[in-house]
């Protein structure tokens, strides 16, 4: 049997239900590297070229993790999913990052996806894969339909269940927290604010100083969309749904206050902040904007965290 290993880092946390039904059909083994931990940062951050953002750092740490541990690498090149939205470029070049950073990696499995192609080079693509473990087409339709489904049910739900991708792949994180507890946003990339060791356990830490916290996989995509077109009209970045729509509409809907995290450096992320801050600020709902690297001090966040909470706490004090 192939073995597919999948580094737990970047779209994992989007995809990797879907990714693992349609590898699994197909008669693969499914691998993926441990939770990130200092050695895996350590040695993705040695990989990294200038410029480099912490979350491909990470991601190169987790390719690293699975050599030796699988055949092929599944690092497909997520370039847009439609409507003249695109990725960033360090996403759209994964595949030949790590093909030149990491040349112990095993072949990669790297489909490009790019829905304004069109659908015949899509499914050429994804059927390109599938041809490394079968050459039944009628096997090969049947997990793309069944992945697709699986990733269906994966997003339906988070939203409808109002849980985390951790929660939706394997049970980790409980809400369950104080009834008189105030809620807060937390948005971000899921690569940054579900990975525990990059946000230093941030939803957990939320968590046991009794705050509800809410997500941007919790609200429905439609109205995820629907929050970024009122903010900013047609989306240009693939992910401004997942900063600006969520932080649109968790103020659109009422929470006690938002928190931003966002990898340092990243020139989309900021802009993106900005328009959510601008918008914070005229709703007059405290905001906090956290900035990680690969050289974050735990004890700094944590300062600034309980700072904020206790604005939070003293503002909702005076408005009860």
């Amino acid at each position: 049997m192939v073995t597919v290993g999948i580094p737990r880092a970047l779209l994992y946390y989007q995809y990797y239900p879907m990714w693992k039904v349609f590898l699994e059909k197909l008669g693969a083994e499914v691998v993926v590297s441990p939770p990130t931990n200092k050695s895996i940062l350590n040695s993705g951050v040695t990989r990294g070229v200038q410029d480099t953002c912490l979350p491909v750092k990470v991601f190169f740490g987790h390719i690293i993790a699975l050599v030796g541990k699988c055949d092929l690498m599944f690092v497909p090149a997520v370039t847009s999913l439609g409507k003249k939205s695109y990725n960033c470029s360090k996403l759209i070049g994964l595949p030949n990052m790590a093909r030149a950073l990491i040349p112990e990696s095993p072949p990669l499995l790297a489909p490009e996806i790019n829905c304004e192609k069109g659908r015949y080079n899509l499914y050429r693509n994804i059927y390109a894969v599938g041809r490394y473990f079968t050459s039944n087409p009628f096997k090969l339709k049947k997990a793309v339909e069944e992945g697709w489904a699986s990733n269906l049910d994966y997003w339906n739900k988070m939203s409808d269940e109002k849980i985390t991708p951790l929660q939706a792949i394997d049970g980790k994180l409980s809400t369950d927290v104080n009834a008189s507890s105030f809620t807060v946003a937390l948005i971000g990339h899921p690569y940054i604010i579900y990975d525990e060791y990059v946000s230093h356990r941030l939803i957990s830490r939320l968590q046991k100083m009794e705050v509800k916290v809410v997500t941007p996989e919790m609200v429905s995509q439609e109205e995820l969309d629907a929050a970024t077109r009122r903010l900013v009209g047609v989306p240009h970045w693939l992910f401004e749904p997942e900063i600006i729509g969520a932080g649109g509409y968790y103020l659109e809907t009422g929470v006690d206050g938002i928190i931003i995290v966002a990898a340092f450096g990243c020139g989309p992320d900021s802009m993106m902040l900005s328009i959510v801050e601008h918008r914070a600020r005229e709703s007059e709902i405290p905001l906090l904007p956290l900035s990680l690297d690969e050289h974050s001090s735990e004890g700094g966040l944590v300062t600034r965290l309980e700072a904020f909470l206790d604005m939070v706490k003293r503002r909702k004090r005076v408005c009860v």
